[in-house]
């Protein structure tokens, strides 16, 4: 039977910890699906499908990997993909208190689905898609944070 994972997220933009978070489940699971939220109510910076995009091209060397998006209840999804687990990345205390209540969450509406945490490598416990859209947007160098395709599309927008 094929351990299969779902990791989710807004992915705006995807980031060099993202990737981190991804490449270590990957050695977990047989299977991992980056599901991109398409909840538009974020007002994301990028579209759903541009999202997608960047993110497919970053993981494109990994064929254990697939790129989805969804919308609605990720217990819902998971089922749909035949996940076990939700994978969830903590940078810190403060990432804790609200992963824990959606994991809890989570739970209650479908308990054959469980949450896995892992921490970041240590040089990315500071990197969020919030804080290098704002460096981006004033014009500091995003390069060693996200994937070249993703520091080019931001110079791109913020021209």
């Amino acid at each position: 039977m094929k351990r299969i994972a779902v990791y989710p997220g807004t992915f705006d933009p995807v980031t060099n910890g993202h990737l981190d978070l991804a490449e270590r489940g990957r050695r977990h699971f047989d299977h991992l699906f980056m599901a991109v939220l398409a909840n538009e109510g974020k007002e994301p910076l990028f579209s759903l499908e541009k999202r997608m995009a960047l993110l497919r091209q970053a993981v494109a060397p990994w064929p254990d990997v697939t790129v989805d998006s969804f919308d609605g209840l990720l217990v819902d999804y998971a089922r749909r993909v035949g996940a076990g687990v939700i994978l969830r990345g903590i940078r810190a205390i403060t990432d804790l208190e609200y992963e824990m209540q959606m994991a809890m969450m989570n739970r209650k509406l479908e308990p054959a689905i469980e949450t896995v945490f892992l921490a970041p490598n240590q040089s990315y416990t500071f990197v969020s898609s919030r804080l290098v859209r704002q460096v981006a947007r004033l014009g500091g160098s995003v390069s060693d944070l996200v994937p070249a395709v993703v520091a080019e599309a931001l110079a791109h927008r913020f021209k």
